[in-house]
């Protein structure tokens, strides 16, 4: 059973344009009370073949926490397009959404963006060179892809016990297709 669960995650300021900070609501309960913090990441992925390339956008400590129901919005600057590959601009890539608690990842909210220009007549004869201020991004927010890996919540509690999981480890993942509650548009 998990510590932390994310209730609604609420993606603001959708579609934008691609140079636009990223705004996320992020609402949660916390079931037990958690003297760590917890770290939330939001991670773009810049190529779908070579990680050097994922950019982490933002990175937020919130705690300790009490037993309850929290919510806050989660800003993040968008990625720098000179990082990303020209050929990779356009299309589509992933959003990753992440909370670990002391070190430990334990649920990863992935988002399928898809980046293109507004208008019609750039779609069909774009530039030889992406013009990135006329680019905008589309975060597909009604199928997030959400995936929880077990940890220990309590690890200075388990001597020998350790609960915890590897998330790199294909056993670790548990694949919940049950999305989480969205807010009606």
């Amino acid at each position: 059973m998990s510590a932390v669960n994310i209730t609604n995650v609420a993606v603001l300021d959708n579609p934008a344009a691609f140079l636009k900070p990223f705004q996320f609501e992020i609402s949660y309960e916390c079931l037990v009370p958690l003297t760590d913090d917890l770290e939330w990441k939001l991670i773009y992925v810049g190529s779908a073949e070579d990680e050097t390339y994922d950019q982490l956008l933002e990175s937020v400590l919130v705690g300790p926490l009490n037993v309850g129901n929290y919510r806050f919005v989660l800003q993040a600057d968008p990625p720098d397009p000179a990082k990303i590959r020209e050929e990779d601009i356009l299309g589509v890539t992933v959003l990753l959404l992440t909370c670990s608690y002391v070190g430990q990842e334990f649920i990863r909210v992935g988002y399928y963006v898809n980046n293109d220009y507004e208008d019609d007549q750039l779609r069909e004869e774009p530039p030889t060179r992406v013009s990135i201020d006329r680019v905008q991004r589309n975060i597909l927010a009604d199928k997030p892809r959400v995936t929880k890996f077990p940890i220990n919540f309590h690890p200075e509690s388990s001597q020998n016990g350790d609960q915890s999981a590897d998330p790199s480890s294909p056993e670790a993942n548990v694949v919940q297709d049950n999305e989480p509650e969205q807010k009606p548009a």
